[in-house]
């Protein structure tokens, strides 16, 4: 009868072949979770538009009415700015009464600076939920850096200056001016650039929890500014919670 074989302590090959075993198993497990996240994620692409209060349409409309009215308020050009954003934000009040809106951008303390994608500007958040976000975006100054290449449509309606941009590949520039609706379609990539004292009304719908890194990830790894990460976390997260707890997603 031939002796049974058990492997001795430090056998190598027994060793290899558990190994290689425990290793089948975890890129198999990895395998699947990736497979049932891709999927969840078209699933869940699938129903968000259900979720949505605003269209880019009316929205643009809005801004042509509040431009419009604030090109008869205003015949001072230093204040024109703040002339067309107050306007637009009563119209977006009285249009959606409905919807909970942030509406002191006076008060400094809810500005807040973004930096993504090597871009600076600074942003008064209007409304935020998990499917949609609408604020006022822009730079005195001037900026220009990497759009990112996200999950959601962002839909940037320009109040005053120019924003250009182009995608790899274009060899001319696309020119956005007031009255324009930029759309950086959901899985583009571009490179764009906004003129000194631009600033536009920005709509993002999708999956917005999912664009966060992208604009976290400049803090982390480049400005360090974690007091305005705090803020930009406190203003975002403060409605979101709370148009959650209202039901709107």
């Amino acid at each position: 009868m031939a002796a049974s074989y058990k492997p001795r302590k430090g056998d190598k090959s027994a060793s290899a072949s558990g190994a290689d075993s425990s290793s089948i198993r975890k890129w198999g497990f990895r395998a699947i979770f990736l497979a049932l996240f891709i999927g969840f994620c078209q699933f869940a692409n699938s129903i968000n538009d259900r979720f949505y209060v605003l269209t880019p349409a009316e929205l643009n409309e809005t801004v042509q009415h509040s431009l419009k009215l604030a090109s008869q308020l205003s015949t001072n050009s230093s204040s024109n700015s703040e002339v067309i954003i107050s306007t637009l934000i009563d119209q977006l009040v009285e249009k959606h009464p409905e919807i909970s809106w942030q509406t002191d951008f006076r008060n400094k303390k809810d500005w807040v600076f973004n930096n993504a994608g090597g871009a600076m500007g600074s942003m008064y958040l209007l409304h935020a939920s998990i499917t949609e976000y609408i604020i006022i975006f822009g730079s005195a100054v001037g900026t220009e850096g990497h759009s990112g290449r996200h999950t959601a449509d962002d839909y940037f309606h320009i109040l005053t200056g120019q924003q250009t941009a182009y995608e790899a590949g274009d060899l001319s520039r696309e020119i956005y001016n007031p009255g324009d609706v930029h759309h950086m379609k959901r899985g583009v990539v571009k490179q764009y650039t906004a003129a000194p004292e631009t600033w536009a009304l920005e709509y993002a719908r999708g999956w917005i929890p999912l664009m966060l890194p992208f604009g976290f990830a400049d803090t982390f790894f480049s400005t360090l500014d974690l007091i305005t990460l705090y803020h930009t976390v406190r203003v975002t997260g403060k409605e979101m919670i709370k148009n959650l707890l209202l039901g709107k997603i």
